[in-house]
């Protein structure tokens, strides 16, 4: 049986789903952000939550992919974990 690395490896080879993968890299590196940002400060998921008044199951469906957060929300994320939001645009290489 192959791992996920090895399978998505190979998926990687065809150009359709390479083009639909790495269009979805800004949603992802978001969701790492939150998880990197949330974890490398020591909180819970529910400590999150009592700091920011967003329930901790919106705070795990953020962090498993299954909600998009608003600005508004990311801002609050941000807040609650004292902490400033940063959006950037960089050039396509």
């Amino acid at each position: 049986m192959t791992n996920f690395d090895d399978f998505l490896a190979e998926k990687l080879k065809d150009p359709e789903f390479k083009a639909e993968y790495d269009a979805l890299e800004p949603e992802f590196a978001i969701i790492q952000a939150i998880i990197d940002a949330r974890k490398n400060i020591g909180l819970t998921q529910k400590e999150l939550s009592e700091r920011t008044g967003i329930a901790q199951g919106d705070i795990s469906k953020l962090e498993n992919g299954s909600a998009n957060p608003s600005l508004r929300t990311l801002r609050r994320l941000a807040s609650g974990m004292n902490m400033r939001l940063r959006l950037v645009f960089e050039p396509l290489e």
